[in-house]
């Protein structure tokens, strides 16, 4: 393929939040790039829900950052409780307010910022995307990437870029076909999430938007949207992850946080497994990898959406950079700056945290709720722990890193 057959520009597969950011951030650089999307319309179903304050932070640059708050509910503390005696460590976030114009975290749908970003992207009117058009098929020479896509109509043709970005999630079809390797492993539990309008916090004393929280035996987390209460909950011992999604047994479970009376009101009910993975390197020749495509974790901390797009925002300004004449070997710093911070900052933190719930011995479980009651009682300690916790050392990791 010479360099005059190929067309100057980034093809980005995948227009969830990752992709749709990164191609607003390299629209913005006035860099031609097209997005290819497998899904017929965005997905709509309950995924990634929450902002940490840097985020928000970088968002405002596009005017995003209060579009969403607008649209979310903030939280100004989350909490690790023992649902027994309503006992809470409480981390409070104004402690950042230095450090941030959003000290909170923000429980906020991730399909609004898709929404958000299609529309930026429409009004521009520079970067086509292409919803129902299905990768099949990554080559790459020296100079330049041939995707394959298959589109609505199930014909598939080719198109032509100087780079390509996977930004296609967990189960990235891009990262597959070029035989990334995905290193890691899969936890034993299955999480089902399930909501309900159900008012818990008018119930539970105390309790704040975002819990995680010890019961006797197991756990379960609540996280307040604006319409409804997010519930993550286990199966139990024993109990098949058929079994466990039944109406029945859903219901079972959210009976045992607050007994009603009555039937809980179930919008989205759900499973999915939890993995800790990442890819040895961020950049294969001219084809890379961002957001959960490059690495998954835990849910536990909310991390997973965020640094898929810390990664848009590392990444969009080196591949300009390249584009507009660097030497390929300038992305090198892109794995240099985003996968230690995944591996050290993501993804371990998310395990402990992941780690901390699942601990089932009470004894355990009173050693590590009275260390965080230490924490949150002294304003340094907790502040350190924020500043872990909200994904703002990890940045501060990448930006200094050459």
């Amino acid at each position: 393929m010479a360099t005059s057959d190929i067309d100057d520009r980034i093809i980005i597969v995948g227009a969830g939040p990752v992709g749709l950011m990164l191609a607003r951030l390299l629209d913005d650089l006035d860099m031609p790039c097209v997005v290819f999307e497998a899904d017929a319309d965005l997905p709509r179903d309950l995924r990634a829900s929450t902002f940490h304050p840097p985020t928000l932070d970088m968002l405002d640059r596009f005017g995003l950052g209060q579009a969403l708050v607008a649209q979310g509910r903030i939280c100004p503390s989350w909490q690790v409780r023992i649902h027994e005696t309503h006992e809470y460590a409480e981390f409070d976030l104004s402690v950042l307010a230095d450090l941030t114009d959003h000290p909170y975290r923000l429980q906020c749908e991730q399909i609004h910022l898709s929404d958000a970003l299609m529309r930026q992207l429409a009004d521009g009117g520079r970067t086509p995307v292409l919803l129902g058009h299905r990768l099949v098929g990554v080559a790459q020479t020296d100079a330049g990437v041939t995707a394959t896509i298959e589109g609505p109509d199930k014909e598939p043709y080719r198109v032509s870029g100087r780079f390509l970005v996977g930004a296609d999630g967990a189960r990235s079809t891009v990262r597959q076909a070029m035989g990334f390797a995905f290193q890691g492993k899969t936890y034993p539990e299955t999480t089902v999430l399930a909501t309900t309008d159900f008012p818990f916090d008018q119930h539970l004393p105390g309790l704040s938007n975002v819990n995680y929280v010890w019961r006797a035996g197991g756990t379960f987390s609540l996280m307040h949207l604006p319409d409804t209460w997010r519930c993550s909950l286990y199966p139990d011992e024993g109990e098949s992850l058929d079994e466990a999604l039944t109406p029945e047994r859903i219901e079972a479970k959210l009976q045992r946080i607050v007994p009603t009376g009555r039937p809980y009101t179930v919008g989205e009910r759900r499973a999915y497994r939890v993995h800790m993975r990442i890819v040895d390197d961020y950049r294969m020749g001219r084809v890379l990898l961002a957001g959960d495509a490059a690495h998954i974790n835990s849910p536990s901390g909310g991390m997973g959406m965020n640094g898929g797009i810390h990664d848009a925002f590392c990444l969009a300004p080196l591949l300009a950079d390249v584009m507009r004449g660097a030497p390929i070997e300038a992305l090198d710093a892109y794995t240099r700056k985003r996968r230690g911070v995944a591996a050290d900052e993501i993804l371990l933190q998310a395990d402990r945290n992941r780690a901390r719930m699942q601990e089932k011995d009470p004894a355990a479980r009173r050693t590590a709720f009275e260390q965080l009651k230490a924490t949150t009682a002294d304003r340094n300690l907790m502040r350190e722990h924020l500043i872990r916790s909200s994904m703002i050392a990890g940045l501060r990791r990448a930006q200094a890193q050459a």
